[in-house]
């Protein structure tokens, strides 16, 4: 029916246009290869019964421009317009005058038409931000007068075109944020007036070309987030007008070439997170232009270069997570401009400069997990900007007074280092600050009675300072936005104040102190509360009733104190109570009595059920009702509330209202999982998305937020994009890339050759070590199944569904970060997954089951599945499953410790074929 309506269209443009012009026909005909949002090119019409004219019509039509006689069309813009199809280019055979065509932002697909290449006038050409794919095609040098191309942000494969640098007139080249392979061509260093490259965010390999030396016009070079090998050239050092370099997550090692001292015009270097190692060479000192240096995670020795003291533009030193020693060059201190020192993870020793902060706005400072000793320089927020002091893990001593007064402070990290004194804050001037951490010092004389008065504080500990001592402040709990107290083994005493203002309190942990006293009732108003930790104190009295009451309590310990009578709870572990003689009642083996000798814990348990059956199915209706009413609602409600629509790239130019509109049809939403929160969508403009639906409290907010921002950056070829998340206080709606190939699960018992399944296990290893190993911090996918890999338009797999265990703790508050338990347990999944592949679909959840069948076994069933023979020919095959075989046998081992990495084994399974 779509093709009909198609021709119809085309035949009645056809009718019409006797009067028209070629200009205006071919741009019709490219618009009904569109898929166009209402009220998008709307004047794109012809009038009818028009004379002749020697002027183009389409010349005062949206997007188009023409030369001051109207006699050429010059220039097409279409960017963020919403419009999505596949081109076939045809149509550009007419527009030999074109000098800008620009169609960015939109949601164009399949391959790139090589009709674009007849354009032979562009100068400009942006197709940034779409989704073409395939091979870039050769015919690129064609466009001799071409100034600027900009293809950043597609899906494109395969080797970058070779002769992009034939045309003596590029300046601009971005090949961005795609699927690239292969090395960088070294052609690209004849680049005669380029001024800006990027080639970051693809999958190149190989080494840099040496013939970068020659680019002597090139101001801004990103190339990073790649995989070469082999080091930087030297030849680097030669691009002298260069003023921005960025090379990385690249996978580079060798020492950095003293040459990069001669780019005297440097603004910016980044070269983290490679394999880089050896001494700074002192010759980056020379680069006085420099205001950002970034050489962070990679093995560099050696101490930071005294040359560094004459850097007096540099805003950013972060040298962290290297092998680094020495002390810091007092000169270091004195850089006017200096905003950030980010040394943490390092073998530092000495003292800090003591002039630190006096000479400049420093706002973030972390040189956590060294070895510094001497005390918190005093002038290191006299500038009113500190916001992040990070001296964690070190040897610190003395007070806090050189930031008592900090009023800009937003996160202070002390842990583990020897401060002495009292906590000299003044809580009353720390309006800002969120996070505290003073545990493991020396410090005394009791926490401040004004900590209340620190209306952001979420995170407060000063556990394990045994010197501390006092009793815990009356308004404690008084400060509104406190989420987590740690106090314990600080030799407290006294009672427990009461709780009225603790909505937001989640962990509190008093264990190993000296406090006594009966535990609060008022307790059980703190509705979040999900960690208890009174453990090692000297409590009496009673377990409060209510506190049994509560559904979000996950983690309680009260052994080792002297509370007596019945316990409240039913679902807490038995260590949760020993030490407590006079307690009773399960999970306890001592039972309790009432006055007639009948077990009062069997007679409350009997009666707790019943009054639990009853509360249960109550709270099926109510829960029914709700969910009835509140889709009523939420369709009614949506448009009215404050929303907003982060995009991530690859999303048409909508707002947060046309997403919710999208929502409003029942007709426009199928469910294709069983997951009742995940959906099929058809928003406004046309495209199909896949919406998750997630839920938080006011806890979970920011980290949420940073956690969903984190994901829509992240960027592989075979994981699913996020496109962009539209949300609002505490709901919000994941779109992703709808991909309609199907899943692996749907897919499975198809018969592929052993090449094409080994292609499809080494891409879903990449996916998954692209997450565990690229990202930082690392993401678990947490459900790593058949169903869970989809593909493509170009049938490539693609993980989806990951990070949903994450998000789900995340909503809950019970977020504690990703832990390595976690990413084994993916390595589990994907072992498993790889030998249901292998056995096409015949052996699912067979991880535990294959550690006790016989190899020999095992291997038989999989040269069956896959038809493989004993001849000669058929041996290489043989010994490459057996190679797969034993990488399944490491990821499902029940020893979770012996498990590999996902980065060993991508490496074991790339090596194959």
């Amino acid at each position: 029916m779509e093709i009909l309506y198609c021709y119809l269209f085309f035949m009645f443009i056809f009718s019409v246009s006797s009067a028209s012009d070629p200009f205006s026909e071919a741009l019709l005909s490219l618009k009904s290869e569109f898929t166009v949002p209402p009220d998008v090119l709307n004047d794109w019409v012809i009038p009818q019964e028009q004379n002749p004219s020697p002027n183009i019509h389409a010349c005062s039509w949206t997007g188009v421009q023409c030369d001051q006689n109207s006699t050429k069309v010059i220039g097409l813009d279409l960017s963020l317009k919403n419009l999505s199809g596949v081109l076939s280019g045809v149509q550009f055979n007419q527009f030999v005058d074109l000098i800008d065509l620009n169609i960015s932002h939109n949601s164009f697909s399949g391959e790139l038409p090589i009709g674009i290449f007849n354009l032979t006038s562009l100068k400009t050409l942006d197709i940034s931000r779409n989704n073409f794919s395939g091979d870039f095609p050769i015919g690129i040098s064609n466009l001799q007068n071409l100034e600027v191309l900009d293809a950043f942000s597609n899906s494109f494969s395969g080797s970058l075109p070779p002769d992009v640098c034939e045309i003596a007139s590029v300046k601009i080249l971005n090949f961005a944020g795609s699927y690239f392979s292969g090395p960088i061509p070294g052609a690209y260093g004849s680049c005669k007036s380029l001024d800006f490259l990027h080639l970051a965010g693809n999958s190149l390999t190989g080494y840099l070309p040496i013939e970068f030396g020659h680019l002597q016009t090139v101001t801004h070079m990103e190339i990073g987030y790649n995989s070469y090998q082999g080091n930087i050239p030297w030849q680097f050092g030669n691009m002298s007008e260069l003023q921005y370099l960025d090379i990385a997550g690249a996978n580079l090692s060798g020492p950095i070439p003293k040459d990069l001292g001669k780019l005297t015009k440097l603004n910016t270097l980044f070269l983290f997170k490679n394999h880089l190692s050896g001494l700074i060479p002192v010759e980056i000192g020379n680069i006085l232009t420099l205001s950002s240096l970034d050489l962070s995670d990679n093995m560099l020795s050696g101490p930071i270069p005294e040359s560094f003291s004459d850097l007096k533009s540099l805003k950013l030193l972060s040298l962290m997570y290297n092998d680094m020693n020495g002390s810091i060059p007092e000169g270091i201190a004195k850089l006017p401009e200096l905003e950030s020192l980010l040394i943490w993870d390092n073998l530092f020793s000495g003292t800090l400069p003591q002039e630190l902060g006096k000479h400049s706005k420093l706002i973030y400072v972390d040189v956590s997990s060294n070895g510094f000793v001497g005390v918190i320089p005093p002038d290191i927020c006299s500038q009113g900007a500190l916001t992040k002091l990070m001296l964690f893990s070190n040897y610190f001593t003395g007070s806090l007074s050189s930031i008592s007064n900090c009023s800009s402070l937003i996160r202070i990290r002390l842990e583990d280092n020897s401060f002495s004194g009292d906590i000299s804050l003044d809580f009353k001037l720390l309006s800002n600050v969120s996070y505290i951490d003073l545990s493991g010092n020396r410090f005394t004389n009791g926490i401040p009675s004004d900590i209340f008065l620190a209306s952001n504080l979420e995170f407060f500990s000063v556990s394990n300072n045994p010197e501390l001592g006092g009793t815990l402040p009356e308004k404690t709990w008084s400060s509104p936005a406190l989420q987590n107290f740690s106090a314990s083994s600080c030799n407290i005493s006294g009672e427990i104040p009461g709780f009225q203002f603790c909505k937001s309190l989640y962990s509190i942990e008093l264990n190993q102190n000296h406090l006594s006293g009966i535990i609060p009732e008022s307790l059980s108003v703190c509705n979040s509360l999900g960690t208890l930790n009174l453990a090692g104190n000297n409590f009496s009295g009673e377990i409060p009733a209510k506190l049994g009451n509560s559904m979000k309590l996950k983690s309680l310990n009260l052994s080792n104190n002297d509370l007596s009578g019945p316990i409240p709870f039913t679902s807490m572990e038995i260590t949760s109570f020993l030490g407590n003689p006079n307690l009773c009642g399960a999970p306890l083996v001592t039972p309790c009595h009432n006055g007639n000798g009948i077990h009062t814990g069997m007679e409350l348990r009997s009666r707790n059920h019943k009054i639990a059956w009853v509360l249960i199915l109550s709270a099926i209706v109510v829960v029914l009702l709700a969910s009835l009413f509140g889709i009523i609602y939420y369709r009614k409600q949506n448009v009215n509330r404050n929303w907003n629509l982060d995009s991530f790239g690859g999303l048409p130019n909508l707002t947060a209202s046309d997403v919710l509109k999208s929502f409003d049809s029942i007709e426009a939403m199928e469910s294709p999982h069983s997951s009742n929160s995940v959906c099929k969508a058809v928003l406004l403009t046309g495209m199909t998305v896949i919406v998750r639906k997630i839920e938080w409290g006011a806890k979970s907010s920011n980290l949420l937020m940073d956690f969903v921002n984190r994901i829509g950056n992240a960027r592989h070829k075979n994981v699913i994009r996020l496109l962009g998340f539209c949300y609002d206080k505490n709901l919000g709606y994941l779109l992703y890339e709808y991909l309609p190939n199907g899943n692996l699960d749907e897919k499975i018992g198809i018969k592929r050759d052993w090449g094409s399944k080994h292609r499809l296990v080494v891409n879903i290893a990449k996916g998954l070590c692209f997450l565990h190993h690229d990202c930082r911090p690392a993401i678990s996918h947490g459900n790593l199944k058949a169903g869970n890999v989809v593909f493509d338009e170009n049938m490539e797999p693609r993980l989806s569904e990951f990070a949903f265990k994450t998000i789900s703790a995340m909503e809950s508050g019970e977020y504690n970060g990703v832990t390595d338990h976690e990413l084994k347990d993916d390595i589990f999944s994907f072992g498993e997954l790889v030998l249901e592949i292998l056995t096409n679909g015949k052996r699912k959840k067979w991880g535990m089951s294959v550690q006790r069948t016989p190899k020999d076994v095992i291997l038989k069933e999989i040269y069956n599945e896959n038809e493989v023979g004993a001849s000669s020919s058929s041996k290489s095959t043989q010994e490459e499953i057996k190679v797969v075989l034993e990488v399944v046998l490491g990821c499902t081992t029940s020893k979770v410790s012996d498990r590999p990495s996902m980065e060993e084994v991508l490496k074991i399974l790339s090596r194959l074929k």
